[in-house]
């Protein structure tokens, strides 16, 4: 008997601007990361790994790689080159054979409807999510696609890692070109991205009885480097204020009681408008969704004020009892995964999908010889087992198993030397080459993956 139930979803994530290229073709409209230049460890972001063409070969290696999900991005100013002005036909074509030609390789299609890259006229416009008209012009957009793919997308989510705007990063990621990234337009940001995620998932639960809407965050489990009551209250407040504040949004319909408080005493409060809270209480998610990667830990003693994120972030240090990736410094935990799933799903009671989890490693292909990626194999294999263990012993309700950019894609910060992938996309930061495709040797061992279930690791 399987461990995972029947119809358990196996599959890859990506996001548009690390996948298609094509970023002037098709009608689209510029984004904030086509004007991003290339340095001497990134690419620009013009050409990706060239998807908008070649997405029916990748979607062949899903298929014989026993994938039947693929979480994808719609380019927000590929289906609207303005964000806010007319919506371009010859763009939202391309995403209905997209879906169309996923649905005949029996591959479930999951829409992510923003993974940070703003159209460029909302964020010169508008300084992006700091905005309530950027809000109002994503709540149009994503209704637009509703009405568009509705019929054949099952699973959605708003907002790619959606806590990381709870962050000082978060200006790096909400279209915000100009200003003082002040504390105010930070938690103004975070609450605006709350805003667009509950008026889409209201609209969705109203007319769409067969979607299933999630959140989505990237969960950032903070252990306490010891035990030493200052570093577990930190560790406990970072969890609460980074994750627990959504999830209890996405689950209850209502912020963290702490998070409240913490905006009333920094006099924040007026961030919330009229009506924001009631439409918030309306949201109801069918899931929960998280990327998960490593986990943190934390030292108050690095931190004189610990009452805030950003400050509080400058705790984190290197866990000691873990292992990092040479490349990254990733500090590897499976357990970690284990102990995130079982808490999410036993503190909310709803179906847990896991829909990134993958490891970065510098790779080079000799042009002849298969790439022995034993290192991503033993990291899957881990990992997957940790998933097994919570649905096993725990009691956990999963809905499925994503990894992050199975068919190489640029890394977040555009860096093509950072590979996730179980399928080699030949090329560099600055030299196309030709784009082959070739498996890995992790390739064929998570076909016996996908084909068993899960069983055979």
């Amino acid at each position: 008997m399987s461990t995972f139930k029947k119809g358990f979803l196996w599959g890859n994530s990506s996001s548009s601007m690390q996948t298609e290229g094509a970023w002037d073709k098709g009608g689209k409209g510029m984004s904030v990361y086509d004007i991003r230049e290339a340095t001497e460890t990134s690419s620009d972001w013009k050409d990706g790994t060239d998807s908008y063409h070649r997405y029916a070969e990748d979607f062949d290696y899903m298929k014989e790689m026993g994938m039947n999900c693929y979480r994808f991005q719609i380019s927000w100013s590929r289906v609207c080159p303005l964000g806010d002005g007319e919506f371009n036909e010859e763009g939202i074509a391309f995403y209905d054979t997209f879906i169309d030609d996923l649905i005949a390789r029996g591959i479930e299609p999951m829409a992510c409807l923003y993974h940070f890259d703003m159209p460029l006229h909302l964020a010169k416009t508008y300084n992006g999510f700091v905005s309530r008209e950027v809000v109002d012009a994503f709540v149009r957009y994503g209704k637009e696609m509703l009405k568009r793919f509705g019929h054949k997308v099952k699973y959605w989510i708003t907002m790619n890692e959606q806590n990381i705007f709870s962050t000082p990063y978060a200006f790096k990621i909400s279209g915000y070109l100009k200003g003082d990234m002040t504390s105010l337009e930070q938690y103004t940001i975070s609450h605006n991205t709350m805003m667009a995620h509950a008026r889409f998932s209201n609209h969705l639960k109203a007319n769409y009885p067969n979607c299933l809407i999630g959140g989505m965050l990237t969960y950032m489990e903070p252990y306490p480097l010891t035990s030493r009551p200052g570093d577990v209250y930190l560790a406990r407040k970072l969890d609460e204020f980074l994750n627990h504040n959504l999830l209890e949004a996405y689950t209850h319909g209502k912020y963290s009681t702490e998070f409240m408080k913490f905006l009333d005493n920094h006099h924040l409060m007026h961030i919330i408008l009229d009506g924001d809270l009631a439409e918030i209480s309306q949201m109801r998610s069918d899931f929960l969704a998280f990327s998960y990667y490593a986990s943190q830990t934390v030292d108050s003693t690095k931190v004189d004020d610990a009452t805030s994120i950003a400050t509080s972030m400058k705790a984190l240090v290197k866990n000691p009892y873990l292992e990092g990736t040479a490349d990254w410094n990733w500090q590897i935990d499976p357990l970690g995964l284990r102990n995130i799933t079982t808490k999410i799903y036993n503190r909310y009671k709803l179906p847990v999908f896991v829909v990134e989890n993958g490891i970065g490693v510098q790779e080079e292909w000799d042009g002849e010889n298969e790439i022995q990626d034993d290192y991503r194999i033993s990291y899957h294999r881990d990992h997957i087992q940790a998933l097994k263990d919570s649905v096993a012993e725990d009691g956990v309700d999963l809905i499925g198993y994503l990894g992050w950019g199975l068919i190489d894609i640029l890394s977040s910060q555009g860096d093509m030397r950072k590979r996730y992938g179980m399928v080699y996309v030949n090329r560099t930061n600055h030299d196309l080459r030709d784009m082959k495709r070739v498996p890995k040797k992790s390739f064929y061992w998570m076909k016996k993956v996908t084909a068993s279930n899960g069983e055979e690791l």
